[in-house]
């Protein structure tokens, strides 16, 4: 059963003078992801704006139903955000004409079923990564809406970052000279539910069974990074490890962990760039953010955060020796510039949102389609297969 906790301005179908509606169907947003990302930061702050302003001067306005399995979990989260449509019943979602948009960010074991039935019901298609669980089924996926005549679509969002958008403008500005070679580190202690302290992510991350690992988590985000600001990757080298034996779960139980915790990737690009990428859910963070990338070129350097870049020029590269019997009088820190905040950065997440319902509706250029989130699941596969290998292994164009 749909149920309508209010019937005013855009959100029950009838859009206020000037507006346009769009109707967004939100499956899995009672999640962590779902509900701080997408929902409140993205859909629910572009309605608290008044919409996405058009050419036209009118306003794009979202008109989301949140679908979930749990209904007094859907029903609070509806409630809490002045969402006035919400339901258990996905087939009835799909069957109403008037919402023409599935947004999928359930655990990615339920998504590409649900994805399936959208696309036979005839919605446009945006959801989470990794899109499946499998290469075959997430190029499925996009061959399916594309067949359909679907406009369609990944969450890439990291490429919205603050710092990556600062480290893309260096890239485009030639400023790195012939880039080298890149750095990236991820993570951070996740509490295992043994002290007082409570875990940060769920227990089915650590699980095989339920889809969870690090590697299938994060190397389809370093997929798309990689791809978008330094090239196409050539082959690849992973390492994993469950480094983490036993952990306890939302109900106090204690569990196996089965997947892996951490992850040590080394990315052979087509132009020879070599790329590595720790990721990790068992490291204390000795760094300037949870993430950083460091970007060494010919002509200069930089450090990325999540928000933040600094930069070292060749013509402020400190010159230091190798003595490691007396203290360094270089202050390798103090060595480095930021780089300005030029403009005012928006949410990633809603960055994307907005691009891609301005696609359905303008027919503005998009890229980020799910063959990106079928490349993306292509590349854990192939880290899976690296480490199981013990090898490096090639990536085959996906077509």
């Amino acid at each position: 059963m749909t149920h309508t906790n209010g019937a005013n301005g855009a959100s029950n179908g009838a859009p206020l003078k000037g507006d346009r509606r769009i109707g967004i169907i939100m499956n899995g947003v009672t999640g962590r992801m779902g509900t701080n990302q997408h929902l409140i930061r993205s859909i629910v702050a572009i309605r608290n704006e008044g919409g996405i302003r058009l050419p036209s001067g009118d306003r794009l306005v979202p008109d989301p139903i949140l679908v979930g399995r749990n209904e007094a979990k859907v029903a609070e989260l509806a409630k809490a955000h002045g969402i006035e449509r919400y339901t258990t019943d996905l087939e009835a979602a799909l069957a109403n004409p008037d919402d023409t948009v599935y947004f999928d960010a359930q655990t990615t074991g339920r998504r590409t079923d649900a994805v399936k039935q959208a696309i036979k019901a005839g919605k446009h298609i945006y959801c989470e990564k990794p899109t499946a669980t499998s290469t075959e089924d997430a190029h499925e996926l996009y061959r399916l809406a594309t067949e359909a005549g679907l406009k369609n679509g990944v969450v890439q969002d990291k490429l919205w970052l603050p710092g990556l958008r600062k480290l893309k403008t260096l890239i485009d500005s030639g400023f790195f000279g012939e880039i080298l070679s890149v750095k990236g580190d991820f993570g951070y202690w996740v509490f295992t539910g043994e002290t007082p302290v409570s875990p940060q992510r769920p227990s089915w991350n650590y699980r095989k069974e339920d889809d969870g690992g690090i590697i299938v988590d994060m190397l389809c985000h370093w997929r798309y990074v990689i791809h978008n600001l330094f090239g196409s990757i050539k082959s690849l080298s992973c390492l994993g490890a469950t480094h983490i034996k036993q952990r306890v779960d939302e109900a106090g139980n204690t569990y196996k962990c089965t997947a892996d915790d951490a992850a040590y990737a080394t990315f052979e690009l087509d132009s020879g760039v070599i790329v590595h990428f720790n990721s990790s859910w068992t490291t204390r963070v000795r760094r300037d953010d949870l993430l950083t990338i460091q970007v060494d070129g010919t002509k200069g350097s930089a450090v990325a955060t999540l928000r933040d870049c600094v930069v070292q020029h060749e013509s402020a590269t400190p010159r230091p020796t190798w003595n490691p019997d007396v203290d360094s009088d270089i202050d390798h820190l103090a060595a480095w510039s930021r780089v300005p905040d030029y403009e005012v950065f928006d949410n990633a997440f809603k960055v994307q949102w907005e691009l891609f319902l301005r696609h359905i509706v303008l027919n503005e250029p998009w890229q980020y389609t799910l063959l990106e989130g079928a490349k993306g699941v292509q590349i854990t596969e192939l880290g899976l297969e690296s480490w199981a290998k013990r090898a490096w292994v090639d990536v085959p164009e996906l077509a």
